[in-house]
Parts: C-alpha cells; structure tokens; sequence
C-alpha cells in the first residue's frame, strides 16, 4: 500500500480537535470520511501533533496508507472538493517513503500563538486570538521566556490529564515578539507535553501584566507543579506552524 504525506491547514474552531473522539466532529474524522470516498480501503490517518479542540493549524503534518497509487497533486484536489464546505484544506499531498511517519519522524514541531493588546473587542480574529485588554510588556515576557528554554521538568505547564510518561522535555525556543497591537509568542521543541504551550502563554501573560516577574516564572517551573501555573491561555490563539522531518 502505497504512503503518503499531507500538509493539512485547518480552522479549529468548530472541531473537537485533531483526533477522533465520540463527543464531536474532529480534523482527523473529516479527512478520513473523504478518504473513505475516493479509496476503498483506506488506512487510518496518523497526525503529526494532536491539537486541542479551537486549536488551529497552518502545516499539520498526517500520512496514509492508500491502496493505490495517486499522482500528488490529483489527491490533494480530490480531497478538497471531498471536504467543502468543512474549514480543512489539503495543502500538499505527495507520495513519502513506507518508513516515514508523521508522528513519530518528526524532528521538531513549531507553534504560533497570538495574543491580540489592545481594548476594543475581536472582530475578523474573533475565535482566532486571545484578546488581552490590559497592557503587556512583551519585551519582560520574552526576557522572561528565556528562562523556560533547554532540559526541564515542565510537570508546572503540564495538563492534569497528560498521558505521557514522563514530564521531561527540551523547550529549544520561546520568543516573543510584538508587533503593533498583536504579541506572538513562538514555541519550538521536539515533543510537547499536552497543553504545554498554552500553559507557559497563559503564565507569561502573568509577566506582561506586571503580576508576576521572571523570577516567579523560573519558581515555578521549578516547583514542578502543576497548581503554581499562572493559567492557561485559550485555544483560540494557538496554531501549529510548522514540522520539521
């Protein structure tokens, strides 16, 4: 059976997620359904990252088994127009190798979130941005993000209900950047744990509003806990950018 790889952008807003789940529609159950109609006996579909529910993505990595061969850009077509009107778009379809795999030979994943500084409401970025009110020093929460980067314990930023077996990763960037009223915090790592990202946002906004300094930040990564983490940042402002194989 013939692999390949797709290149996946999506609006998370109104899926449970990437994954199937029993209590909604999911990106990973669209796909699939559309598969289902254009090959008959499909493999399952294997995501790169497993985004939350209001999640979005602009390079969500997958790859599929097929039961023939399809030329790259005449899948990606047909697995379009499968998915109208749903928010999920096949960037790139081409044929991978039968080694390769969207999760597992990944070398890196990036993430983008977007924090909207400013008074006035959302409109076009509503369900696509945390809007924060009051003012941030986005130049405080980047020198404080340094203080996350490398080898660490992040059981602080970790969800309670994480199933990796151990809370032991290797964060390679956190920046932040302002641009006018937006603040785009990167993340860079090979693995994340669940909520990880959202989780270190939501207690760099804490920096930014002057509640918390870096050395509070560093105290509770450190403490490896999970009830010293500012808060958890939305869903609506994360989007995975990017994989590296």
């Amino acid at each position: 059976m013939p692999r390949y790889k797709l290149v996946i952008e999506y609006d998370g807003t109104d899926y449970v997620g990437w994954q199937r789940q029993a209590n909604g529609l999911s990106v990973q159950e669209v796909i699939e359904s559309a598969l289902a109609r254009l090959d008959p006996s499909p493999g399952g579909l294997r995501g790169a990252g497993r985004t939350d529910a209001g999640v979005h993505a602009s390079a969500q990595v997958g790859h599929v088994d097929l039961s023939r061969e399809w030329r790259g850009d005449k899948l990606r077509e047909a697995l379009n127009a499968q998915m109208r009107p749903e928010k999920v778009a096949i960037l790139l379809a081409e044929a991978a190798p039968d080694d390769f795999d969207a999760r597992f030979s990944a070398k890196a994943r990036h993430y983008l979130y977007r924090i909207v500084n400013r008074r006035a409401p959302l409109t076009f970025d509503s369900g696509r941005a945390w809007l924060v009110k009051r003012r941030l020093d986005s130049a405080a929460m980047h020198q404080a993000a340094q203080g996350l980067i490398g080898r660490h314990d992040f059981s602080t930023f970790r969800d309670a209900d994480c199933q990796a077996d151990n809370p032991v990763r290797t964060l390679d960037r956190l920046d932040v950047v302002r641009n006018g009223d937006e603040i785009h915090v990167f993340a860079s790592a090979r693995a994340f744990l669940h909520r990880q990202v959202r989780s270190m946002v939501g207690s760099l906004e804490h920096v930014g509003s002057g509640k918390w300094t870096a050395a509070d930040l560093k105290a509770a990564l450190d403490a490896c806990d999970r009830a010293r983490c500012g808060q958890v940042a939305p869903a609506a402002g994360l989007y995975l950018i990017g994989v590296d194989y």
